[in-house]
């Protein structure tokens, strides 16, 4: 049977070629499109596709975030990340999230195909352009302790609710307190985390261990 695969990219010509190019394969059947994490999840909860092909630097919420959101809901959907990034930081960071396969673009339609079959079928796929860094931040890293954050309590509370996607006005509601407020957190956050956004704070934060 065909693997049902929904597309989330926020490019509309990357999301066109790549269902153009994925269309005429026959172990595929491409089910819909998505152009950032908060359509991916409702889409996926919708349609049930097996697999989802997903980018990482997205508007909203972010293909990081996203998937965490999805294997927490719908564990069973495999995720297969296809981005430019190659970044070590974010390819361990998208792989805790629970991604099956990381695949770069600009790769052959041939190893996006093995990428997308490999994790349908229950396997683990890491680009070659990106494994043996990978393997290496694995092998020759001992386990270390969590490592202390520069982070108060209410920080730590706010930087865990953008780790899972949620909007400065979001976090307002389910803390009570004012958007206003939750920008100042957030900017003290990056500040403190010496970053440049909030993507770069959550990718930080599931790397080093802070949130779950």
């Amino acid at each position: 049977m065909a693997i049902n695969i929904l597309i989330v990219e926020d490019d509309p010509m990357m999301r066109l070629g790549l269902t153009h190019s994925l269309a005429p394969k026959l172990t595929v059947n491409v089910i819909g499109e998505a152009e950032d994490g908060y359509q991916a999840i409702a889409m996926a909860h919708e349609h049930q596709p097996g697999l989802i092909l997903m980018d990482v630097g997205m508007p909203r919420l972010d293909g990081i975030a996203a998937t965490q959101q999805l294997k927490q809901a719908l564990p069973h959907i495999r995720v297969v990340m296809f981005t430019s990034h190659s970044d070590q930081t974010e390819v361990i960071a998208a792989l805790s999230s629970g991604a099956d396969a990381y695949c770069i673009k600009g790769t052959s339609l041939d190893t996006l195909m093995q990428a997308i079959e490999v994790a349908a079928a229950g396997g683990i796929y890491l680009d070659p352009q990106i494994a043996q860094q990978v393997m290496a931040c694995l092998s020759y890293h001992p386990p270390e302790p969590v490592p202390e954050h520069p982070l108060s309590a209410r920080e730590l509370e706010v930087l865990k609710l953008i780790v899972e996607g949620y909007s400065n006005p979001e976090i307002g509601e389910k803390l009570f307190l004012s958007t206003n407020t939750i920008k100042t957190y957030v900017k003290g956050i990056m500040n403190k985390l010496v970053v440049n956004d909030r993507v770069q704070a959550a990718v930080l934060a599931l790397r080093k261990g802070w949130v779950n």
